[in-house]
C-alpha cells in the first residue's frame, strides 16, 4: 500500500512536469517504456537495484541512455528517482501516471466480457452506450467468454455490470426454486 502512494505521488510530480512541457502522451509514452524495461529486463532491474553501483554512477548511465530518446526534464526525473533510491517504483510509477491521465481526461478504462467476437460497429455502439451511461468516455477492453452464454458484463473498477444470460437464467431458476 504504501509502495503505491509514493508511486502516485511521483506520477503526480511527473504528470505536473509533462503538463508544462506539453506533452502528457508523449510522457505516458517514456514512462511506460522505462517502466517495462525495469519490470521485463532483469538486467536493467539488477542494475537498477544494486547497492554496489552508486546512485551518481547509475545517474550518469541512464542519462546517457535516454538523453537522445526524451526530454531533459524527464531524464533528470529519473536520475532523482535514483537518488532517492525510488527507481525500482518506475513500473508502479508507470501505471499510477496513466490512470492519473485518464482521470484527468475523463476516461474510464472497462473490461468488457461477450460470448462471442462482434464486428467494429458492434464495438462502436457497446462503446457509445457505455460512455453515455458512465457519462465519460469509455476504453474497452474486449474478452469473449461463450460459457456467459449471451448478453454482457462490464467491469468499471469494482462496479459490476452483468447482464450476461447464465446471470438472468441464474436468477430465474433462484426464483423457481425459493417458490417451491
Amino acid at each position: 500500500m504504501r509502495e503505491t502512494s509514493i508511486a502516485r505521488n511521483y506520477a503526480e510530480a511527473l504528470l505536473a512536469l509533462a503538463r508544462k512541457a506539453n506533452d502528457t502522451a508523449g510522457w505516458g509514452t517514456a514512462v511506460s517504456a522505462l517502466g517495462d524495461a525495469v519490470a521485463q529486463d532483469a538486467t536493467l532491474r539488477r542494475f537498477l537495484e544494486a547497492p554496489q553501483v552508486s546512485a551518481a554512477e547509475k545517474n550518469a548511465v541512464l542519462g546517457k541512455a535516454l538523453a537522445a530518446k526524451v526530454a531533459p526534464t524527464f531524464v533528470r526525473f529519473v536520475q532523482k528517482l535514483v537518488s532517492n533510491r525510488r527507481q525500482v517504483l518506475l513500473p508502479a510509477i508507470a501505471t499510477e501516471y496513466h490512470n492519473l491521465l485518464d482521470e484527468a481526461e475523463g476516461r474510464v478504462h472497462a473490461r468488457v466480457t461477450v460470448s462471442r467476437e462482434f464486428d467494429a460497429a458492434g464495438r462502436d455502439a457497446m462503446t457509445a452506450a457505455l460512455s453515455k451511461a458512465l457519462k465519460k468516455t469509455v476504453v474497452p477492453h474486449v474478452t469473449v467468454d461463450p460459457r456467459i452464454l449471451g448478453g454482457v458484463v462490464v467491469r468499471v473498477g469494482d462496479t459490476v455490470m452483468d447482464g450476461s444470460v447464465r446471470r438472468r437464467l441464474s436468477r430465474l431458476r433462484d426464483k423457481l426454486v425459493a417458490a417451491r
